[in-house]
């Protein structure tokens, strides 16, 4: 097992942001064979893998979450009673707990054994900016 290694994200605002290439870095200077797990120290957003070859899916993706649960202040939200910090938190949180906040991924002499099309992302849920950590160790 390796020391764990904390990225630090920034944001601005609601939507997809891959950090696969600082991850892939990271893994080769660690060598061998393993898996990278990676864990979100955050209630509010989101870890997924996913296409990472068309933006379109980023945009549909963050299209669909947001319909799927919209801000505090739509009606179709009256009922939720955490909203003193903005229309977009408890949705955050909701979103958040729709989705991974951890993630597995094997690896083989140093590398990330992701698919042809496969990103790393961090799915952020809050519409101003923030500066998120992920926290990766290679279990060997």
């Amino acid at each position: 097992m390796t020391t764990p290694h904390v990225f630090k994200i920034e944001t601005r605002g609601p939507g997809l942001y891959e950090f696969t290439r600082d991850l892939t870095s990271w893994v080769a200077g660690q060598g061998g064979d393993g898996a990278l797990t990676l864990f979100v120290r955050h209630t509010s957003c989101s870890l997924l893998i996913q296409e990472n070859a068309d933006p379109e899916v980023q945009d549909d993706l963050r299209a669909f979450f947001d319909r799927l649960v919209p801000p505090s202040d739509h009606p179709a939200m009256s009922y939720l009673r955490h909203t003193y910090e903005g229309p977009d938190d408890m949705p955050a949180h909701i979103k958040a707990a729709m989705m991974p906040v951890s993630l597995t991924i094997p690896m083989a002499r140093g590398a990330l054994l992701l698919g042809t099309w496969q990103g790393v992302y961090l799915f952020e849920h809050r519409r101003r900016p923030h500066r998120r950590e992920v926290v990766a160790q290679i279990l060997r």
